[in-house]
């Protein structure tokens, strides 16, 4: 979501926001992170609250303008990184853009039951919606190791809340929605960190220390 820059020593890290040094001088380049990460975390914030309860369930349509804003702003940042020729920035708000957009559709659509879903069968429809995102995000922490760290940490964390909401879902258990739900909460501050450091680059600051890949070569 923020811009890789080509290092000169094939063993760094790639990194998604290039490092400076001291305040940078001149015009600074275009950082789609900067629509992209604050996105992440209005939809991460939202969706944590819902799962803890802080929204009852009679009223948790009233959540999804955000969600899918979000889910938009996700996708504007998508093309904005696609027009730079960023491709892992542009993949990685692509696929948290889909999981946003896709969430929002499918509790609208078994709000007002857009796909004809029986009662009976809500709750394996969720369960496949779980599985099938769990595997997506799955092999997007495997694909961030060669990232920064804290972008690893940041996937595993959203990885371990979707497991946790699966568990929930499965054994009817509002304990291990509601701890999905504060997984989620963490996984917002991470992102909340990623902007903060986004935006010190972007005005002339430093960029903030998000450690080493777990893969160097």
């Amino acid at each position: 979501m923020a811009t890789p820059s080509p290092s000169p020593i094939p063993q760094q890290p790639v990194r998604l926001v290039p490092q400076v040094e001291g305040r940078a001088a001149g015009p600074l380049a275009a950082n789609p992170a900067l629509v992209g990460l604050p996105s992440f975390l209005i939809g991460a914030v939202t969706l944590g609250m819902v799962f803890i309860g802080v929204v009852p369930a009679t009223a948790v349509g009233a959540s999804m303008p955000i969600v899918l804003a979000a889910a938009l702003g996700m996708f504007i940042a998508t093309i904005w990184a696609a027009r730079l020729g960023e491709s892992v920035p542009a993949g990685i708000s692509g696929i948290v853009g889909g999981f946003l957009l896709s969430y929002g559709l499918l509790v609208l659509g078994l709000l007002h039951n857009w796909f004809a879903i029986a009662p009976t069968a809500v709750a394996d429809t969720q369960r496949v919606f779980l599985i099938a995102w769990i595997a997506v995000v799955s092999m997007l922490l495997v694909a961030t190791l060669r990232l920064q760290v804290g972008f690893t940490f940041l996937f595993a964390v959203v990885d371990a809340a979707l497991v946790l909401s699966l568990l929930g879902v499965i054994q009817t258990s509002a304990n291990m929605t509601k701890a999905s739900g504060w997984v989620l909460m963490v996984g917002a501050a991470i992102v909340a960190y990623l902007f903060a450091s986004s935006a010190s680059h972007a005005t002339g600051g430093k960029e903030f220390p998000l450690g080493p890949s777990i893969l160097h070569s």
